[in-house]
């Protein structure tokens, strides 16, 4: 089994340029669930793409552990549309991850409005650590991350070695383009956020995302204005 401490460069090209290359993304899934079985996890944020993959996980594993950041600043719509998943799919195990701080003991400690006034460190206290110390009990997770989402994004793999959570990184939709995650939407009928409806192609926290302008890259409503394009699950 592929680990943080044997993904070499060597291991980790033979997986990506042999093993997987050409595979479809259920095949990705399949590979990462037939290595790890109950050690693999999925982070969701339930957007589009999320969706996506919470449909095809069902097919190969519907009993399959997903975790939701639960910043307790998320929309309306995404509570709603978690509510729409957990009655379609009532075998996968949702769980609903929360910070160490409620919102009032943040500004309490932090001062207030930490996401304008220091975004970073609201990252880190309500989702970077939680989900440190959640993927502490995996060896692997997957992640709906595409390579056209943005500049940053480009060079991901199929399975990446993850630094910053110290392990395995499997992105399965790495190849699929925007109009491929919608496609597989609508012939399938599967719920999704009305927002994304409204010119919001990336959703994270009420404060922090904004709609997007038609031309604008799909990240660009989140952290508007604030130098900053990704919460740091990523970096």
């Amino acid at each position: 089994m592929l680990t943080y401490q044997t993904a070499d460069n060597t291991r980790l090209e033979e997986v990506n340029e042999q093993v997987l290359a050409r595979k479809e993304a259920l095949d990705v899934i399949r590979w990462g669930y037939d290595q790890y079985g109950k050690d693999l996890v999925y982070a969701c944020s339930f957007g589009a793409e999320g969706i996506v993959l919470i449909d095809l996980i069902s097919k190969i594993k519907s009993d399959a552990d997903i975790i939701f950041l639960d910043t307790d600043f998320h929309f309306k719509e995404t509570y709603e549309l978690i509510a729409r998943v957990k009655e379609k799919y009532p075998s996968l195990n949702i769980k609903m991850l929360k910070p160490e701080w409620t919102p009032a003991e943040q500004a309490e400690e932090e001062g207030d409005r930490l996401w304008e006034t220091n975004p970073d460190r609201c990252c880190q206290i309500r989702k970077l650590k939680p989900l440190e110390n959640e993927l502490n009990k995996y060896s692997a997770w997957l992640s709906g991350l595409r390579r056209n989402q943005s500049p940053t994004r480009q060079n991901t793999q199929f399975v990446n070695k993850d630094e910053r959570f110290s392990s395995i990184k499997i992105c399965p939709l790495i190849h699929w383009s925007w109009e491929d995650v919608w496609m597989y939407i609508e012939t399938f009928k599967l719920p999704y956020n009305p927002l994304h409806d409204q010119n919001y192609p990336s959703i994270g926290c009420v404060q922090c995302t904004a709609a997007v302008l038609e031309g604008e890259d799909l990240r660009s409503g989140r952290w508007s204005g604030q130098g900053k394009t990704e919460c740091g699950l990523h970096k």
